[in-house]
């Protein structure tokens, strides 16, 4: 299988499902969904595996168990795989276009408690700052949830309380559709963000670690 990005059909199958998200109207384009839409991710994940590890594709059906949107189906389709340390790359297309990112989304318990501690820490809470600091100056917006005051036990005026806020935090990189994206050189893009984050994903590596948790969906 040979990866050669999204092709316009894919960007539309999502544009009509955001306007018909119906059980009948995706059984009926369930093939353009196979085709366009999960293929290239499967033909990336065979590209990307030995340096980034294999892609873990999400599943299109969407929980409404607890949602007030009952809508069955994810208007977007996304992958991410993780490295040995729990290094995260992130690749997601919708209808607002291509969205690649890497970092750590989602920290576990036991992740947060070891991310604090080393932000707290002057010597690799600078490092981290100069990581985050690359990962910008490569044009990748730094993202993710967070807390809207200080985590307890710091204080609100740190030097870095921006970054103590955070449980998520990735360099993030997005592209509206093109033409380009339905090109294999749609992987070079993606793989370039992915090394770009480097900085960012060693310091996690090396400071944060994976979760000794349950795994779940974080991403």
């Amino acid at each position: 299988m040979t990866f050669r990005g999204w092709s316009p059909a894919a960007f539309d199958f999502y544009r009509q499902l955001e306007a018909e998200n119906t059980r009948d109207w995706w059984l009926e384009h369930k093939a353009t969904y196979d085709t366009d839409v999960r293929a290239p991710f499967d033909a990336l994940s065979e590209l990307v595996a030995d340096e980034f590890g294999p892609l873990h594709v999400f599943r299109p059906n969407r929980d409404t168990r607890f949602s007030k949107d009952k809508t069955p189906y994810k208007t977007q389709c996304y992958a991410t795989a993780e490295g040995e340390d729990g290094e995260g790359y992130y690749v997601g297309i919708s209808t607002r276009g291509l969205a690649v990112g890497a970092g750590f989304w989602m920290m576990a318990p036991d992740q947060l408690e070891r991310y604090r501690r080393a932000v707290d820490d002057d010597d690799t809470g600078d490092a981290l700052v100069a990581a985050v600091a690359s990962l910008e100056a490569s044009k990748l917006g730094i993202e993710g949830h967070e807390l809207k005051t200080a985590p307890r036990g710091y204080p609100r005026d740190h030097p870095r309380i921006e970054l103590l806020r955070r449980k998520s935090i990735a360099g993030i990189r997005t592209w509206e559709p093109a033409a380009w994206i339905g090109t294999k050189g749609a992987a070079k893009r993606i793989t370039d963000t992915w090394r770009a984050a480097a900085p960012l994903n060693t310091w996690l590596a090396t400071q944060v670690g994976p979760s000794t948790a349950p795994p779940d969906s974080r991403w």
